[in-house]
This record gives structure tokens, C-alpha cells and sequence, in this order.
């Protein structure tokens, strides 16, 4: 099983920030994610950077039980 660690708006809406997850694939892992925090999350993830081990990564790429998948919505903000 995968780690999926969640931030800033992803954490929100799943109300956790870290959850251990089974798939094969990040993708795998992605739905479960969904299916567990319901569409709430599907809405954040759908504009979410996804990153495998520190690496932007695709839904097809396999994953172990010692890798860590982000999940990093976009942040706004700063100095005006």
C-alpha cells in the first residue's frame, strides 16, 4: 500500500492529511482516494499536481508500498 500525503485544499476536503492506500498504480491509489472522500475531493484532485516519490508523475506508474504519492492543488495568494 501507498502513502498519499494531501495538502492545502486536498487535506480539507478529505479531512486527513496522510492515509494509506492500496493499487498497483498511482492512478489505482487515486481512486480509491475518491471513492473513500467522495466528490468533494474528486473536485481538487481533478485540478491537482500529482507527484510520485517528489516527482510529478502519471496515473500509469506503479507503485510500492514504500512510495509516497502528493497530492498539491493549486495555491493563489501573495503580495499585492
Amino acid at each position: 500500500m501507498a502513502v498519499l500525503r494531501l495538502f492545502a485544499a486536498a487535506r480539507v476536503s478529505a479531512g486527513t492529511a496522510r492515509d494509506t492506500l492500496p493499487g498497483a498504480t498511482v492512478g489505482d491509489v487515486l481512486d480509491v482516494a475518491v471513492a473513500r472522500y467522495g466528490p468533494s475531493f474528486a473536485a481538487v484532485l481533478a485540478t491537482s499536481a500529482v507527484w510520485l516519490n517528489g516527482s510529478a508523475t502519471t496515473r500509469s506508474a506503479a507503485v510500492g508500498p514504500d512510495d509516497e504519492i502528493g497530492i498539491l492543488p493549486p495555491l493563489s495568494g501573495g503580495a499585492t
